[in-house]
């Protein structure tokens, strides 16, 4: 059994989900200790919880200590199993993490695997609902992966009730991430997303992205969703395209941060990544990591910045396989290449 330290690195919630995902990729049973343990709120939480239960079901693997604020789990994968399943967070908790969860470990399933989950889908410390279909559903496309989304509705904090499915085609090879080539981006889509709010709210955002992309010769296209959440809340998720690449950045709306500060961040996020002639920004670096290194051939890319939430998944991704990562510092951004 592979014994892991959950306070490791960053010592957050993706030690949990990755290694599990890993876990089932791999045949290999984990123990993780020390959950979050240098976090405030230690332990397992909700949709962690969820993650690793969903998990579990998906391939009927035995388990001990997965409850909520658990700080030990063991896990003991079983064989993955094809057709429909559906969870509930319970609370806002990100449906995304979840689902990315569930698509990393299902990659070597012989069946298609959908599942439904109720939860939030705009979440601070989590990829948006746009930014997961329209970022990183496009980059693992890229490298063999092929996997339908739905939303169905969204969800804010703090009473969740977003809802979305995703349909996990079977995957017969992981074909290698090669972007270690600048790029050229020109055009921005964009969408702001309101739930509950006044409509002014959602307009001052667009006006202040859109006139902060123009600064940089950047035209945009950048709609806004109107909806009805349990919750109030507001949100942007902007990207752009090159021939090969897709960078992204998103800003989750909140009390004391004026329109006018989502929309410039949002936009400011994004160019940095475009001024540092990355090909995968700075948050689509760690999850596709794991990606990265399944395929029999070695990965590079060019990123602004390693985030500590990168250091950790390479950690992670050496105790289960023999890999290795080489990082070159370029005048702008680095090198990531996945030593084989």
């Amino acid at each position: 059994m592979l014994s892991l330290d959950g306070a490791h690195g960053e010592g957050g919630g993706q030690i949990l989900r990755t290694a599990v995902a890993l876990s089932v990729l791999n045949k290999v049973p984990i123990e993780i200790r020390n959950i979050r343990a240098n976090r405030p709120d230690s332990g397992i939480k909700a949709q962690h919880y969820i993650a690793i239960k969903s998990v579990k079901e998906l391939c009927n693997a035995e388990t001990s200590g997965l409850e909520v604020g658990s700080s030990n789990l063991t896990f003991n994968p079983g064989e993955l199993k094809g057709g429909k399943y559906k969870f509930d967070i319970g609370t806002a908790g990100s449906i995304i993490l979840v689902f990315q969860t569930c698509i990393l470990s299902c990659l070597r399933s012989k069946e298609d695997i959908t599942i439904q989950i109720k939860g939030g889908t705009e979440n601070k410390w989590a990829p948006t609902w746009d930014y997961f279909e329209h970022v990183f559903i496009p980059l693992i496309k890229k490298i063999g992966v092929s996997v339908d989304t739905q939303l169905i509705k969204r969800g804010y904090y703090p009473k969740g009730g977003g809802e979305a499915l995703i349909t996990i085609h079977s995957t017969a090879n992981i074909k290698p991430l090669i972007m270690d080539e600048e790029q050229k981006f020109s055009d921005v889509e964009g969408i702001i997303n309101i739930s509950n709010l006044p409509e002014h709210i959602s307009t001052r955002i667009k006006h202040t992205t859109i006139n902060e992309l123009l600064k940089s010769n950047l035209k945009s296209n950048i709609i806004v969703e109107q909806t009805n959440s349990l919750s109030q809340g507001v949100g942007i998720t902007l990207w752009t395209k090159s021939k090969d690449a897709v960078l992204g950045s998103a800003v989750i709306g909140e009390r004391g941060l004026s329109s006018e500060e989502v929309g410039k961040k949002a936009a400011k996020d994004l160019l940095s990544e475009i001024n540092s002639c990355a090909n995968l920004d700075i948050h689509a670096l760690d999850q596709l990591l794991p990606y990265m290194v399944l395929s029999n051939e070695s990965s590079s890319c060019l990123v602004r910045e390693i985030s500590s939430h990168a250091m950790t998944n390479m950690w992670i991704l050496k105790q289960f396989l023999d890999v290795d990562f080489e990082v070159k510092h370029n005048k702008s951004n680095y090198l990531v290449t996945v030593k084989k």
